[in-house]
């Protein structure tokens, strides 16, 4: 998943010979995972037609300010609405009369109107003649726009409607999308940054086949680590020996079983993450003596001891080693004095920001939703109600950038 992915896309065509183009542009931005409206001038409809737009779009196609079925009624398109509903306004082919038309700020049409509306991020993609394109008014409306923070995809170079060969033709839809990605990926608050992530339990090992372990998922932490992905960072998780399905696509996955390993694994990545969050449900013990052999249930005489010690601390051994330009989150699951043992744990550990969760029916490892309050180190706090995991680790994500940026 992209960040085209579940974009609603306002697809402008105007009236150019590469408008025969938007119908695979169309087919390229739905299978990047983008919901694509397309908006067309009435002079875009000489070179392709409404209805393949709007078969490969699933969507109505708009022309007009009035819908034409229903014009002798007065019903219009509502050319607010449409600017308001898109994530992105893309405008391709742009012909050097549309272009003309954005930056003079002409509405004679519903593309037009519609770009005088729209909220969100426009790219232009022109296309026209070699001495149309180098003309110094396409120039200076490309600079206009450019100043305006309109992204104008350069012109490619090669064979013109006119037989010449030159820059002016449009860039192919692939191009466009690979193009809009990377611009997209580049605006994300983690993009080229390192984050991460510990999820899932730890297993102490008795013998080979029994161990001390918990019933911890990795939902959680799974669902910060697909959160920080969208938001542009490279994610490693850590992840203990559990046997939920999770979604690990886009994740640089270390597997792990006991906390040792996990201490070793995240010690590793821990210098070159700028943000750390620690989910992972570890064992708080370890056998001494970890047994070669099953342990056999005749060669004991109704009970058993076992000598256990502490394993690593996880989250205070990063704590130790944090620098500056790090910050470091830790979970807490509690059943009682939640808050006073979560604040506890902030101070004690060096951590920047602590979520806790209290255990119940529908919180904790095996659930598929939880409710957390956040204490941060200066004293803020921030409480979540009850909701999907997968949600939950989106608003968290969202919540500690706010508050470290």
């Amino acid at each position: 998943m992209g960040p085209l992915y579940k974009r609603k896309v306002l697809l402008g065509v105007s009236g150019s010979i590469a408008a025969y183009k938007s119908a695979h542009l169309v087919r390229e931005l739905i299978k990047w995972g983008a919901e694509v409206q397309v908006v067309m001038t009435t002079a875009a409809k000489d070179f392709i037609t409404p209805l393949t737009l709007s078969t490969l779009s699933t969507r109505p196609v708009y022309s007009t300010f009035l819908k034409e079925e229903e014009e002798q009624y007065g019903v219009w398109n509502n050319h607010v609405d449409l600017g308001l509903w898109a994530d992105l306004m893309l405008i391709a082919p742009t012909s050097s009369n549309t272009l003309s038309k954005l930056v003079t700020g002409a509405c004679d049409d519903l593309l037009s109107a519609v770009y005088m509306s729209a909220k969100c991020p426009v790219y232009v993609a022109p296309a026209m003649d070699l001495d149309m394109y180098k003309n110094a008014a396409t120039a200076s409306n490309i600079e206009a726009l450019e100043s305006r923070g309109v992204v104008v995809l350069p012109a490619e170079h090669g064979e013109l409607a006119s037989g010449l060969i030159g820059q002016g033709r449009m860039a192919e839809p692939e191009a466009i999308c690979e193009f809009i990605t990377s611009h997209l990926l580049k605006q994300l608050p983690l993009y080229g940054k390192n984050v991460l992530i510990n999820a899932g339990p730890t297993h102490e090992h008795i013998d080979p086949v029994r161990y001390i372990g918990n019933n911890s998922t990795g939902q959680m932490g799974v669902a910060l680590a697909q959160a920080s992905k969208s938001l542009g960072a490279t994610v490693t998780l850590v992840l203990g020996p559990t046997h939920h399905p999770l979604d690990l696509k886009g994740l640089q996955v270390i597997r792990v079983v006991s906390a040792k390993e996990m201490l070793t694994a995240m010690q590793e990545y821990y210098p070159s993450s700028v943000l750390t969050i620690c989910t992972a449900a570890v064992s708080d013990f370890t056998p001494v003596d970890a047994e070669d052999k099953k342990l056999k249930k005749t060669s004991m005489t109704g009970t058993m001891s076992l000598q256990l010690e502490q394993t690593p601390d996880i989250l205070a051994a990063l704590g130790a080693a944090k620098k500056p330009n790090q910050k470091l989150v830790g979970f807490a699951l509690e059943t009682n004095n939640g808050e006073d043992y979560a604040k506890e744990k902030l101070v004690r550990k060096n951590a920047d920001a602590i979520i806790l969760n209290m255990l119940s029916s529908k919180t904790g490892f095996e659930s598929n939703t939880n409710a957390v309050d956040i204490f941060f180190q200066d004293g803020g706090e921030l409480s979540f109600e009850l909701m999907d995991k997968s949600l939950l680790g989106k608003q968290l994500l969202e919540a500690l950038i706010e508050k470290f940026q």
